[in-house]
């Protein structure tokens, strides 16, 4: 399976744009937001369990990488709650549940090569710092070679200056409403900018996104050309 894998060019999925998919697990549905691969894939996806749900053990070659949604997602390492970030790195293993039902946002194997921490942040209780425009602010979450992770707050009325994305950028719009010159993106959106891309974002009414930026820089496109 190929969807939006062409990743020199610009992605917005916005909520309802695409059904949810039972996988293979009973209990477990997906809403595929890119992926490369059938089964053992590179993806990005937004994962629900529901009550009960159970998952099967398995490996996370490439890495995983979590941010919880919705509800309590539970493995071996303990109970996530909403706003838990989480990476399990190349070679871990786990075999996850959720006993009141959760939503996540996932990518799978998408880890630079020597990234082997794991990873568990509560971002309830997060250090977050000043952004670089008034009413910015942000939670660094992780940062390894070119890429880096964070959530970011705006306050009602900020405005970000023009800017180019060295590497891309890829945006999950976690409450509010994001919006550029190219659309106006409601909470549930997705957003994938390419290598160079530019854009001069606001959010008119506030928003807090999830930011990964420098993932899809030149080494990335050609591995992935094929």
């Amino acid at each position: 399976m190929r969807l939006n894998a062409d990743f020199t060019q610009r992605v917005v999925v916005r909520p309802g744009d695409t059904p949810w998919q039972d996988s293979p697990s009973p209990g477990v549905s997906r809403r595929l937001l890119d992926r490369v691969g059938d089964e053992a894939a590179r993806a990005t996806s937004l994962v629900r369990y529901a009550p009960g749900s159970v998952f099967p053990e398995h490996a996370h070659p490439d890495g995983e990488e979590i941010l919880v949604l919705e509800g309590v997602f539970s493995d071996e390492h303990g109970d996530h709650g909403p706003g838990t970030y989480l990476r399990n790195p190349d070679g871990s293993r786990h075999a996850p549940r959720s006993a009141s039902g959760c939503t996540l946002f996932v990518k799978l194997r998408q880890f630079q090569p020597g990234d082997t921490d794991a990873v568990r942040i509560d971002t309830n209780a997060g250090d977050w710092r000043p952004g670089l425009v008034p009413g910015l602010r942000v939670l660094p979450l992780h940062s390894f070679g070119t890429q880096h992770t964070a959530l970011v707050d705006w306050a009602p009325g900020t405005v970000f200056q023009p800017h180019t994305h060295w590497g891309g950028e890829e945006i999950l719009v976690l409450s509010g409403q994001f919006e550029d010159e190219h659309g106006v993106y409601p909470a549930g959106s997705w957003l994938r900018s390419p290598h160079l891309s530019q854009h001069a974002p606001r959010a008119p009414l506030g928003a807090r996104i999830l930011v990964k930026t420098g993932h899809l820089d030149e080494d990335f496109l050609r591995r992935w050309a094929a």
